[in-house]
């Protein structure tokens, strides 16, 4: 610390000031926020607040083994000032932070360094506790939560039962008025008993068999065992997410190749919300663009089921043959359908391709040089296997298939169509077949001429189109009639319902919805997850643990890596580390069922790691409860349906509940938010909450970036090891290890190898100037470039702000009880009714602008700052900058903590100015500038604007007309 200057506000002297207040902090236990019910009741300590209860929250984060780097703390930062902010307005808030810390990447790193997962995965979350302390964090301490405890998970298997234990019922009304809900799946075992429910095939539900009620009841559950294909990357030994694999078909952890394949796989059923999780979306505010994020996934589409019966030699063909089902949402297209296409996967592929040679009409480029059918797709079904689902769809890939040697009748013209096998259909959208009309779509033009199929335009294009292409647009139907059906002239919309009238009439398909959305696949053959609180009789059939038995607790296996096969190994299986623990696995249990004690399998699978984040909002409002999720009383006190609706929603939306504010990344703005309202709606059926949705609003913060170099093979290079040097030009050269590199800019992380600790800046400027930075970098939603070199400028402020507070020679404070000036006094309203505004929107950047102006007008007054206008710039700029605010406030004479000091209000008597500037105008030019009462008078103006001299001058010749517009323009028009 500098000896002309001891008291000067520097980096030192910021941390001494920001552990202080932090240890003050957590000693007081200054933001617990109190419950009205529960464990934690205080419903004395609840009482007094004025504006009620606020719930603000951060996406949960995952610890990883680096800790925090610089982008992490843009969303905190923000959570944390709004919170603060929210204190002083008077309401209750709830603000905390826990860790997600389930999942592969904590195995995968624990398998490479020889610990156990649940070492490094603590060993990490301390760092980052340690991070987020420093950063002067508002959270309630006592409510920090971990997946990996089993108290915790206890209530994620809890939830995963009530999600297994229910099924939806279309017909159920729920309390808004709506069809649809879930309901216990014993209601449904009641109606299938009492004959209520008719059970499929006639049968009496009492003569069917264990297995066959169980499998009957799986069709209904909305968590339930299919074998469906997933990810399996043999060089890692486990099944992938899709979002784990990369648009390459690899891994994007090691990079290993990635094959599809069936396995037995726990599904839920969020296919039966996907209205709901549509229709939904309009009751929450969200960014536009997340709600088309969202509605795009889902996927609805209004359109037709077309049956193409499969081709038979001589045979004519009736809606009960054998047929392909394709979902179309362009039914008025059928008649120029020449060809279809199955997915690699589809179950009629084996049955359709035909033993022996190719058929007669088969041409040679249809296939794939194979000598039969049966060679041509096994090859081309491996090939696809090699494949994402994203590399299938890329529009840039050049469209690959083979012939089937099997073909399909279109059912409006009796004609023949080829079926072929193509990757970029998928199994997952739609049936997993298509009707191609290649006249009228892109890809299915592409397809048609590289294999020279037919193409049959069914809709005029206008007569500018470029005939050798397709034409994707509306227009009148040509081509389109039978001797029962003439489309020819109609629009599109008439031309669609005409036709599916048609298909209903002929029974060749009907009118309905498809969902992109597919069933979500729940289940890992890792070890590093939740266990599934279900076992398996002798016959296979899944029964609940009762909840007597929860938590049912992962147990530690003498070796949790998984098998390791040759990368390119197709045909391997995938073994479930948790199936090395015979003796966790193979139990005897009284399930309480009235059958005493039975042998049963346990599952060896894990969840995977959204389980744990779909519902953890939850948990914070009720952490010390043993007995329940969440006390009902406490749920509907934070989260609970409120009067306010969304601005702008449909006349008569009712407001669903939720998290009052969740700031998160856009890259998890579909899945988990689509995950966790799933989860969400079901325990709201069921009655376990009273809000219908998770999150009231969210807003999806930019990024922060950071240069990031890549070498001459293209590979990230440590950011931190490349050296700067000035080339002969003048121009900046970088280098690593000696070899040039390439500069470019990018999100900060791991993967471009860009990280910049926040330790680094604590320990240069500290937090404080850390917080005011990140903040006022831009606009929170967008995404903004990192300069540690403008860090300083923050840092200034913060400098100026201490010595209009502090004496930097004698630590004295130097404020003055005389009155502030006028324009100072209003400078200050003015200042306050924007901040208000600001923070109430999450403008942090300009509320900081806006302090800046004026900590400057306090710098310049002098015989020093006016008590009456420091203090309240201190408590305005208290949420953005904490520790030294708590610091000055206290050194000012105040007792106590800031954080729940009323926030400053304007008068808004101040906030109007007393003058304004008058623009006088002569045929449209400025002649004149006059500096007018703001509430001048029309007549008061005029004469004024008459008597400038520079207008005199002007219209001597005589004035025809004066148009004012008071105070701020006269127009005069000369003679």
């Amino acid at each position: 610390m500098s000896t002309e200057t001891p008291h000067r506000y520097t980096a030192e002297l910021a941390d001494q000031i920001e552990v202080a207040w932090q240890d003050r902090w957590l000693e007081e236990g200054t933001f617990r926020a109190p419950n009205p019910a529960g464990p934690w009741a205080d419903p004395e300590a609840v009482a007094p607040y004025p504006n009620g209860s606020l719930l603000v929250l951060d996406m949960f984060p995952y610890p990883s083994g680096k800790g925090l780097h610089i982008g992490h703390p843009l969303g905190y930062i923000a959570t944390d000032v709004f919170s603060r902010y929210n204190r002083m307005l008077g309401k209750n808030v709830l603000y905390c932070l826990g860790y997600d810390a389930f999942g592969l990447p904590a195995e995968q790193y624990a398998v490479q360094t020889g610990q156990h997962p649940r070492k490094t995965t603590e060993d990490n979350i301390v760092v980052m506790a340690r991070q987020l302390r420093r950063l002067g964090m508002s959270h309630d301490d006592r409510r920090s939560i971990q997946t990996i405890d089993p108290d915790y998970y206890k209530w994620t298997q809890w939830i995963f039962l009530q999600i297994f234990n229910s099924w939806y019922d279309t017909e159920a009304v729920r309390p808004d008025g709506g069809r649809g809900r879930a309901r216990p799946i014993g209601e449904l075992v009641d109606e299938f008993s009492a004959g209520h429910r008719e059970v499929p095939g006639g049968a009496r539900w009492a003569d069917l068999s264990d297995h066959q009620q169980a499998d009957l009841l799986d069709d209904y559950r909305l968590a339930y065992t299919s074998h469906a294909p997933v990810n399996w990357a043999p060089g890692l030994g486990t099944v992938l997410a899709n979002e784990e694999v990369t648009s390459e078909g690899r891994s994007e952890r090691g990079n290993f190749p990635v094959f599809k394949k069936d396995l037995r796989q726990w599904m839920m059923r969020i296919t039966a919300y996907a209205d709901r999780l549509a229709d939904d979306l309009d009751r929450v505010d969200w960014p536009e663009k997340v709600k088309i994020m969202q509605r795009n996934w889902i996927g609805r589409s209004n359109g037709a089921k077309v049956r193409f019966p499969i081709a038979e030699d001589g045979a004519s063909h009736t809606p009960n043959d054998p047929a392909i089902e394709v979902f179309t949402t362009r039914p008025d297209t059928l008649f120029g359908a020449t060809f279809m296409v199955l997915s690699p996967e589809h179950p009629l592929l084996d049955s359709l391709v035909p033993a022996g040679d190719w058929p007669e009409g088969t041409k040679p480029a249809w296939t794939g040089g194979a000598a039969t059918p049966a060679e041509a797709v096994a090859a081309y079904r491996l090939m696809a296997s090699r494949r994402t689902d994203l590399e299938r769809q890329a529009d840039t890939k050049e469209k690959t298939g083979v012939f089937t040697g099997g073909w399909a009748v279109n059912p409006v013209n009796g004609r023949k169509v080829p079926v072929f096998v193509a990757d970029y259909v998928l199994m997952g959208y739609g049936t997993g077949a298509i009707m191609a009309v290649p006249a009228q779509d892109e890809r299915d033009w592409d397809f048609a001429t590289r294999f020279d199929l037919p193409i049959v335009r069914t809709v005029e294009p206008p007569a500018e189109h470029d005939r050798d292409t397709a034409f994707t647009g509306d227009g009148p139907a040509i081509n389109s009639q039978n001797a029962t059906l003439d489309l020819d002239g109609l629009g599109v919309a008439d031309a669609k319902a005409a036709m599916i009238t048609w298909l209903e009439e002929h029974h060749w398909g009907e009118g309905t919805i498809s969902y992109r959305l597919r069933d979500w696949l729940f289940s890992r053959q890792r070890y590093w997850g939740e266990p599934f609180p279900i076992v398996f009789d002798a016959q296979g059939v899944a029964h609940a643990l009762p909840e007597s038995m929860l938590p049912l607790e992962l147990p530690d296996v003498p070796d949790y890596s998984p098998r390791l096969f040759d990368p390119e190994d197709n045909s391997s299986e995938p073994e479930a580390p948790l199936a090395r623990a015979t003796e966790w696995v193979n139990v005897e249990l009284d399930l309480g069922d009235g059958r005493g004690l039975r042998r049963f399998t346990r599952e060896t699978n894990t969840m995977p790691n959204w389980a744990g984040s779909c519902w953890y909002y939850l948990r914070y409002l009720d952490p010390a409860n043993h007995d329940a999720m969440v006390d009902p009383a406490n749920e509907e006190y934070w989260i609970g349906p409120r009067e306010s609706a969304v601005a702008g929603a449909p006349e008569g939306t009712v407001d669903p509940g939720g998290v009052d504010l969740y700031i998160g990344g856009v890259e998890h703005a579909v899945l988990h938010l689509l995950y966790a309202r799933f989860w969400h709606k079901v325990l709201h059926d069921l009655g376990h909450l009273s809000s219908d949705e998770p999150f009231r609003k969210y807003f999806s913060q930019g990024y922060i970036q950071a240069p990031a170099y890549t070498d001459a093979r293209g590979q990230y290079v440590e950011a931190s090891e490349v050296v700067e040097s000035v080339g002969d030009d003048g121009a900046s050269v970088f280098t690593w290890q000696g070899e040039p590199v390439n500069r470019e800019f990018g999100k900060v992380g791991k993967s471009l190898k860009n990280m910049i600790s926040p330790d680094d800046m604590y320990e240069q400027y500290g937090a404080d100037t850390l917080r005011l930075y990140e903040m006022g970098m831009g606009p929170l939603e967008q995404s903004k470039p990192w300069e540690t070199r403008a860090v300083v400028g923050s840092h200034r402020f913060l400098q100026r702000l201490w010595r209009n507070v502090i004496d930097e020679e004698t630590g004295a404070v130097r404020v003055t009880d005389c009155a502030p000036s006028d324009e100072l006094v209003r400078t200050l309203h003015k200042t306050i009714a924007a901040v208000r505004d600001d923070y109430a929107t999450l403008g942090f950047n300009t509320a900081i602008a806006r302090l800046t102006e004026l900590n400057n007008a306090v710098t310049k007054v002098e015989g020093g700052a006016p008590r009456a206008v420091v203090e309240q710039l201190v408590l305005m700029t208290s949420p953005l900058a904490p520790h030294i605010c708590e610091e000055l406030w206290s050194r000012l004479g105040h007792d106590g903590s800031l954080a729940f000091e009323d926030f400053p209000v304007a008068d808004p008597s101040l906030l109007v100015d007393d003058t304004v500037t008058c623009v006088v105008q002569i045929k449209g030019k400025v002649r004149d500038r006059l500096e007018v009462p703001s509430d001048i008078t029309e007549d008061a103006l005029r004469e004024l604007a008459l008597a400038s001299p520079k207008v005199q001058e002007a219209i001597s010749g005589g004035i025809r007309t004066v148009i004012v517009r008071a105070p701020k323009l006269v127009n005069i028009v000369p003679a």
